[in-house]
């Protein structure tokens, strides 16, 4: 299933997709998508109920698409994941995830507008897959237990301000915090439609050119390990984000590249998953 939200920021309403691109309104059963209706998703019985014209057929046409999930807890993100991407960076394989927190209030629409921070010299983009938890986790014993907790995946653009990140004490939190920074969507894809998560193509344009064309195949780290992994050191909630990585092609492994500037546009896409088109603007 697709789930989406569409509306004006922070008046979005929530909508299915049926097979056929039919749009179906949720809100007789939630109020929003949310780590609450998250917990108790069923995708097989949300789509009987699609099936069976439970649903009230709805219009999305010329509406705001807003970020797929509402008010994540916490948005979860991992460095120099993709093999290619740490080549380019100079950085070594790491042995473990590399952790980074991004603020939920990064969080935005996957055609909202990006703001370049104040200050700022270096902002760059990232296209990447994010995992959207559907259960509780923690101490997860295995790969299968991962597996079953996440409820779905979506298109994310994983925006960072490398000046801020490397040359104000070398915090990558202050890199990639900046408001507007997380742009998520358009659609949350439950699992049964997206199939092998490591086998999804990544790619992001930026006026025109093709910057990145990757695989999560590359990943070091695969999304069921990322999701163990990171309930040993946290309690993952319904409706916490994971963004897993970004591979090769982002301005700063570019020598030359000039970096992102308003006006200019940026548009990404993965496999299943949808599309995103992001003009920038000024904070």
């Amino acid at each position: 299933m697709k789930l989406l939200r569409v509306g004006p920021q922070g008046a979005e309403r929530p909508v299915v997709l049926g097979h056929d691109g039919t749009a179906y309104d949720l809100s007789g059963l939630t109020g929003d998508i949310d780590g609450a209706f998250l917990a108790t998703l069923d995708p097989a019985a949300l789509g009987r109920a699609v099936a069976a014209g439970e649903l009230p057929v709805t219009s999305v046409e010329g509406e705001r698409t807003g970020a797929p999930v509402a008010r994540p807890g916490k948005v979860v993100g991992i460095g120099l994941n993709y093999r290619d991407h740490a080549a380019e960076a100079g950085a070594a394989i790491p042995a473990e995830p590399v952790v980074f927190l991004k603020p939920s209030n990064t969080v935005v629409g996957p055609h909202d507008e990006v703001l370049v921070p104040r200050g700022s010299t270096k902002t760059d983009y990232e296209v990447e897959l994010a995992v959207v938890i559907g259960r509780t986790a923690r101490y997860l014993d295995d790969h299968a237990a991962a597996a079953a907790v996440i409820a779905g995946y979506a298109v994310v653009n994983d925006v960072t301000e490398r000046a801020f990140q490397f040359d104000r004490g070398g915090q990558w939190d202050k890199g990639k915090s900046a408001e507007t920074f997380t742009p998520l969507g358009p659609w949350l894809v439950t699992p049964d439609e997206v199939g092998d998560p490591q086998a999804l193509g990544l790619r992001l344009w930026v006026n025109g050119e093709l910057r990145q064309d990757g695989t999560t195949a590359e990943m070091i780290f695969p999304v069921v390990e990322l999701v163990r992994y990171l309930s040993h050191f946290m309690v993952l909630d319904p409706g916490d984000v994971i963004v897993t990585g970004t591979p090769a092609g982002v301005t700063l492994g570019r020598p030359g590249t000039p970096f992102l500037q308003p006006a200019d546009v940026v548009e990404l896409e993965v496999d299943g998953l949808g599309r995103q088109r992001q003009v920038l603007g000024k904070a």
